[in-house]
């Protein structure tokens, strides 16, 4: 009896084995965006009207610019440079745009928006969305290009979001970035962090290619391009200074 309750007390006082390290960390191996600016022929007629297009058109109830999605009624998209777009984050977390010159290349912009990931999934299941996004305009001489300004408004299809900001990619950014390397287009969802229980664990992501048209040095947008040119959810998305 002496000899079993010992052994009872050993057990019980054993160490518990140590829990096993999280799994490591991809490496990365997204490159740098080049830098040298795409030149494409175009005819007059086709540049004058995709500038015009891309004048944002302002409405003072909710401020949203008004203009049409990413593919027009004939069924053929804007022209301007063609980019990755991908909006990504927890569930009930806000969602974050990041701009890339191409799926494999490290992001040139990282917006965190004023909206939560399943509000956005929720109202581009219901049709078209437009965000515009809003920043106060600058001195003549002051040389600060749209897409580094700090601080925007938001509004998402003409209702006052709250306040996003531009910010550097995390490293949870880049390990997002670089699992999703092989992907073009698509949507689904990613494990999220280790320690996070529930659902609200997973990270949700989008991407797609846009197609981004520059107005002026105030303005510019992205709209979404669909696949093959089909009825999916629509989505553009305006940078503009007013004021």
């Amino acid at each position: 009896m002496g000899d079993t309750s010992s052994s009872t007390e050993a057990q019980s006082s054993a160490p518990s084995p140590p829990t096993p390290p999280p799994p490591p960390t991809p490496s990365l191996s997204l490159v740098q965006p080049s830098t040298k600016k795409k030149h494409r022929p175009a005819k007059v007629f086709r540049v004058f009207r995709n500038v015009f297009r891309s004048f944002p058109i302002m409405t003072p109830v909710c401020k949203l610019p008004s203009l049409p999605g990413g593919i027009l009624p004939d069924g053929r998209s804007v022209a301007g440079s063609r980019i990755t777009g991908t909006l990504f984050g927890y569930r009930k977390g806000r969602v974050s745009l990041s701009i890339q010159e191409n799926p494999k290349t490290l992001p040139t912009l990282v917006v965190e928006l004023a909206m939560q990931t399943n509000v956005l999934q929720k109202d581009m299941s219901l049709g078209m969305v437009r965000i515009a996004l809003e920043s106060e305009k600058r001195p003549e001489k002051d040389k600060t290009k749209l897409l580094e300004e700090p601080l925007w408004t938001m509004y998402c299809n003409g209702k006052k979001s709250g306040y996003c900001m531009k910010r550097d990619a995390t490293e949870e950014d880049l390990n997002v970035m670089e699992v999703l390397k092989a992907v073009s287009m698509g949507v689904g969802v990613l494990p999220g962090k280790s320690e996070a229980e529930g659902p609200d664990s997973e990270m949700a992501y989008m991407r797609a290619y846009f197609e981004r048209v520059v107005g002026s040095k105030d303005s510019e947008t992205l709209y979404m391009l669909s696949p093959d040119g089909s009825n999916g959810p629509e989505l553009s998305i305006f940078f503009v200074r007013i004021g």
